[in-house]
Parts: structure tokens; C-alpha cells; sequence
């Protein structure tokens, strides 16, 4: 049985249609991307299962519809969703960031333990752990959103464009911690622009063109087809 499955879902943004009849789904420990343009309907993919955008069709988790469930109640099953723009409280500290992660839980032992998980993926943000999220540069804040995800607790994190604005090195040093984190065993679903990272980082990929799935495959074979490179990856 699947973890997370999408069927034949529908978003409209009044008239407009971002996704239409998009299927998807995600196995237990699995590492997905989606990729596409602007306007693909990435982004929606990802509020549409995290219950903040109306959807017309199914998104069941471990078996059960959530479609209908208040974002709150999609959190407090394990579904967490790191946002575009990493959207951090920009004046609290880093610690405090961490702790709204940490928001629904209550078991304080396991609490200070991700406290310590997240320090040690991402050690710079112990040395910032006072200082105002708003003063750091963009890598660290972006590692301060996967942080505070992670304090969530999430069995199934979707990231959305992790990677965008950032230098090549951040670039690297991000896709290792997330490789880190999948093999901890989260399953990880992947918004991305960045065609080849995503295809250097992830199991399986879906390529989204106008609100539906234009192709999906392993990455491997992705990566060698050259009309994908030519047309989608600009690889070629």
C-alpha cells in the first residue's frame, strides 16, 4: 500500500485551473521530486495535499482520505510541508523558530532530541541559536526551515524549491542533508526548478506541464533520455 496517493485531483484559483486530473503516489521511504516550469502547478500539488487549497478528487495517506481534513489535522498525521521562500518568523531567534516547529508535540525528551538532531545537521545553526532569523544569510535560513520542519516530527516532508537563490556550494550542502534525512527514514516528496538536482537527488520523478503529469520515471532513466534533457532539463 502506498503511503501518500493523489488521484485525479482538481485545483481551480477562481477560474483558472492549476492542477487537473494529477495522480501521484509515494511508498514509505521513497524520495520523490516533481518537476516543472513556473505555473506548472508544483507548489499547488503540495497545498493541496497539505489541506490549505480546495481540491476536487482523493489524496489518501497510509490508506485514508485526508482531503477533507483541516491542514492542522494533515500535520498531526505526520504530513509536514516545508514552504516555498522558506517563510521563517523572521523576528524570533533560531531557537524559537525551532520550538514552532515543535508547536503540536508535547513529549519533551523526544522535543530536545530533534533539538539536537537539527543542530547536528545543520551545526551553524547551534552556533546562531540566539541570534534573529531575519539577520541570517539565505542557505542558513533556508537549513532554520527545513530545522523547524523537522521539529514537527514528520513521517512524509515535502519540500518545496529548497534549493532556490542559493550559491552551487549551499546547493550541495542542502541535497546532503537531505539525502541525511530520507535515510533517517522520512519520506521526502520534492518541489524543484533545479531539474538536475532533483534528478541527482531523488529515486523517481514526475514532471508536471499545465497542471498535469507529462512524464514521470526513475531518475536514472530521466537523466538519460535526451529529449527530457533537451526539453525539460536544458541538460543537453
Amino acid at each position: 500500500m502506498a503511503l501518500l496517493e493523489v488521484k485525479d485531483i482538481r485545483v481551480l484559483y477562481g477560474k483558472a485551473v492549476a492542477l487537473n486530473g494529477l495522480s501521484i503516489s509515494l511508498a514509505a521511504n521513497e524520495l520523490v521530486g516533481v518537476v516543472g516550469p513556473n505555473g506548472a502547478g508544483k507548489s499547488t500539488l503540495l497545498r493541496a495535499i497539505s489541506g490549505v487549497v480546495p481540491v476536487e478528487g482523493e489524496i489518501l495517506y497510509e490508506g485514508k482520505r485526508i482531503d477533507h481534513l483541516a491542514p492542522h489535522e494533515i500535520i498531526g498525521k505526520g504530513i509536514i510541508h516545508c514552504p516555498e521562500r522558506r517563510q521563517i518568523f523572521v523576528e524570533f531567534t533560531v531557537a524559537e523558530n525551532l520550538e514552532m516547529g515543535a508547536f503540536l508535540r508535547n513529549d519533551k525528551e523526544g522535543i530536545k532530541e530533534d533539538f539536537e538532531y537539527v543542530y547536528s545537521l545543520f551545526p551553524v545553526l547551534s552556533q546562531r541559536r540566539k541570534q534573529i532569523a531575519g539577520t541570517l544569510s539565505g542557505g542558513e535560513q533556508q537549513m532554520l526551515a527545513i530545522g523547524r520542519s523537522l521539529m514537527s516530527k514528520p513521517k512524509l516532508l515535502m519540500m518545496d524549491e529548497p534549493s532556490i537563490g542559493l550559491s552551487p556550494l549551499v546547493k550541495k550542502q542542502l541535497a546532503e542533508s537531505i539525502l541525511h534525512i530520507w535515510k533517517s527514514g522520512i519520506t521526502l516528496l520534492v518541489v524543484e526548478q533545479d531539474a538536475s538536482l532533483t534528478l541527482e537527488l531523488t529515486q523517481r520523478v514526475y514532471i508536471l506541464e499545465h497542471g498535469k503529469i507529462g512524464l514521470e520515471g526513475k531518475s536514472e532513466d530521466l537523466m538519460d533520455n535526451e529529449d527530457v534533457k533537451r526539453v525539460y532539463f536544458q541538460l543537453g
